[in-house]
């Protein structure tokens, strides 16, 4: 065998073995063994090095039938985090968790920046706030993610274009690995919302979800059987840039009639003549015709994008985050008559349609997720 071959298939029993006591602590080598299929000498000894790694840890004692109790395994929760922000268009959110994505705490500031240096400047600061409100030191920090607005390069974890933020080329990643001295990923931030749907919500991971984040822009992440796809240039998922109007109003991204000209937070307010999106939600609880006819048709937009979305990828489930989808209330009755009306067969139009029932966190989470997913990484 070659030696290549042989760390291969070492790489893939530990992913296996730590991936197991992930999801069925606390739980025993001789389990772990029956469960994966590997033999217990190649449990023991992978699980010694884990162990070594601080990784996991012994916990409680098992039940025995007769001799000694077995001794249970649980991954390490105490001494090593992982932190997620959340980068702008607006605000900062960084979370801390645990490896097993337990929430510590968390912080937020408003974003206000014109240049790359003061956008991570800010993201620094706002990291070392978590880290001081919280009390950890760097070293027992094992990575940071960071979701971050428009257009990344998830390799080289560089912001290519942040439309909003009118910023270009943010090398993200260099920079945040030079004032922590720890691993960083970048993504997307609707990927990462994907992402974290796929890892803390309640779903098959063997599905196909679309996660659409629709806020002060709209994007989407797509996870097929638990990988999240990128694309060949990083462009999968920009939903938001859907052209729908050859004729529309131009987006911050230069093109005329994209979908988050109509259904974006700030797209919602210009129509109804309001100052924020939140203020035509609010009106419309009030019983304000003009709002509810507003949210109305943006609903009836949106189910125009998602069907576009349903004939092109056949998803399991489609799942619905950012501020906009507070207004879900009016949103969804049109939503779902247009993707009654123009789906092609019955069973698309029995596509699960989902509010996130991780809400405002599902980005940040997602976030953290991006560093989960390379410790737990499945070969």
């Amino acid at each position: 065998m070659q030696r290549g071959t042989f760390q291969l298939m070492k790489t893939v029993n530990r992913s296996l073995i730590l991936n197991k006591i992930r999801l069925a602590a606390p739980i025993s080598r001789a389990a772990i063994a029956k469960e994966t299929g590997l033999t217990p000498p190649t449990v023991s000894t992978i699980v010694k090095e884990l162990m070594e790694q601080g990784l996991v840890v012994e916990s409680t004692l098992g039940s025995s039938s007769g001799g000694r109790k077995p001794k249970m395994l649980r991954i390490q929760t105490e001494g090593l985090y992982v932190i997620g922000v959340d980068a702008g268009p607006e605000t900062v959110d960084c979370i801390l968790t645990t490896l097993t994505g337990e929430v510590i705490g968390t912080v937020s500031s408003k974003l206000d920046v014109h240049t790359n240096r003061e956008f991570l400047m800010q993201l620094s600061q706002a990291v070392d706030y978590l880290l001081e409100s919280y009390s950890v030191k760097k070293e027992h920090i094992l990575g940071i993610g960071i979701a971050m607005h428009g257009v990344v390069d998830a390799e080289a974890g560089i912001g290519q274009v942040a439309p909003i933020l009118k910023l270009h080329h943010i090398p993200i990643k260099q920079e945040m690995e030079r004032v922590f001295g720890v691993p960083v990923k970048v993504e997307n931030d609707a990927r990462a919302m994907a992402l974290g749907e796929s890892w803390f919500g309640k779903y098959d991971t063997r599905d196909t979800i679309v996660a659409v984040n629709i806020g002060s822009g709209i994007g989407a992440g797509i996870i097929i059987q638990g990988r999240l796809l990128r694309g060949a240039a990083g462009l999968a998922g920009e939903f938001g840039h859907m052209s729908i109007d050859l004729n529309g109003e131009i987006c911050a991204c230069g093109n005329r009639g994209c979908l988050q000209t109509f259904a974006s937070g700030p797209a919602i307010a210009k129509r109804a003549g309001m100052i924020s999106g939140e203020a035509v939600y609010q009106a419309a609880l009030k019983g304000e015709e003009t709002a509810i006819n507003v949210l109305q048709e943006t609903g009836r937009t949106l189910g125009i994008g998602l069907i576009n979305l349903i004939h092109l990828l056949n998803p399991d489930r489609i799942i619905l985050g950012g501020g906009v989808m507070q207004s879900a209330a009016y949103l969804l009755p049109m939503l779902r008559e247009e993707i009654e009306a123009r789906a092609l067969t019955e069973e698309a139009t029995r596509t699960e349609i989902l509010i996130s029932e991780l809400r405002e966190r599902a980005t940040v989470l997602g976030a953290v997720a991006l560093l989960l997913e390379e410790i737990f990484a499945s070969v």
